[in-house]
């Protein structure tokens, strides 16, 4: 069975560990949210088409859920010998691939190739899809101003109030090549545990890809990383209230509900079931929290089943 995942983040990387368990590498494409790519020392960044990737790999570091395994960090421990803010942990095997990205597209290679260039190297046999070439940035406004996503979640560690997110550039932004190929012949589409704002959220503001979705036989489903009214990691529930959605597995539903078949949503959420079936979506009740590989392989075979 051919399936397309949205994705972004950790919380979808955990999922994608065990789905992998279930789907053949081959058979899988996972469409990736680039808002978060961000420019630091001259270096192009994708955090999460790099965490996914490395996921997918098998390098990357659980604990931390980002990152590789057993990485140092002593070139950006230098840098701040040089006084240079380091607020963006950039381990030294990490930065190999930033710096291998940016030199090719300074040779004015697309990143869908580049991304590809990287998932072979490292033997993912996953398509892994930005779900743009094109310049795109998520911004978060705040009481301080507007600043870029990875400054709100990383450096001020999501602090502030949210007063709105803007998608800068996803007005002109186009679909990367594969992306709405891989949603029109999959059997399946996932929308993984990402931040439904602006990890999913910004895959959607893609000119073409939502309405792709929305056409396709494919059955959707989602999985809540909203439990018990709250964020299992991140700002999803401060992005939620900001944008006057309901912070609960219903209000997440509700977000995607013009193109949703089923969603999956924890057992603490087990009382929003009725809600969510009144928009006329089918709902599944299980674990979401994953904490360990068994965790993640039974969602995934729960998502599988909806």
């Amino acid at each position: 069975m051919k399936v397309a995942a949205l994705a972004g983040g950790v919380g979808a990387a955990r999922f994608l560990t065990g789905l992998a368990r279930h789907v053949k590498e081959e058979d899988l494409s996972v469409i990736v949210n680039t808002g978060d790519d961000i420019e630091l020392f001259g270096l192009h960044i994708s955090p999460d088409i790099d965490i996914v990737t490395y996921t997918l790999a098998g390098l990357v570091d659980e604990e931390k859920g980002w990152g590789i395994k057993g990485d140092t960090f002593r070139c950006l421990n230098m840098l701040k010998t040089y006084g240079q803010e380091a607020w963006f942990n950039l381990g030294d095997r990490d930065l190999a691939t930033h710096i291998y990205r940016t030199n090719q597209l300074r040779q004015g290679k697309k990143l869908t190739q580049i991304t590809a260039e990287v998932s072979q190297s490292l033997g993912v046999k996953t398509r892994i899809l930005p779900m743009s070439d094109d310049p795109f940035e998520t911004r978060v406004n705040t009481p301080s101003g507007s600043m870029h996503f990875e400054e709100y979640f990383v450096r001020r560690q999501c602090r502030e109030k949210v007063l709105g997110i803007e998608f800068v550039g996803a007005a002109t932004a186009k679909p990367s090549l594969g992306v709405l190929d891989a949603i029109c012949s999959s059997e399946l589409i996932i929308v993984c545990p990402s931040n439904p704002v602006v990890s999913i959220g910004t895959i959607l503001s893609v000119s073409g890809i939502r309405d792709a979705i929305k056409r396709t036989s494919a059955r959707v489903v989602a999985v809540s990383p909203i439990v018990a009214g709250a964020a299992i990691k991140g700002p999803a529930d401060k992005m939620l209230r900001a944008l006057k959605y309901e912070v609960s597995a219903f209000g997440v539903a509700k977000f995607y509900s013009d193109f949703l078949d089923a969603i999956v949503i924890d057992n603490k959420d087990f009382l929003e079931k009725g809600r969510i079936e009144e928009l006329g979506i089918k709902v599944s009740i299980t674990n979401t929290v994953m904490k360990t590989l068994s965790d993640k392989v039974s969602l995934a075979e729960a998502v599988l089943e909806s």
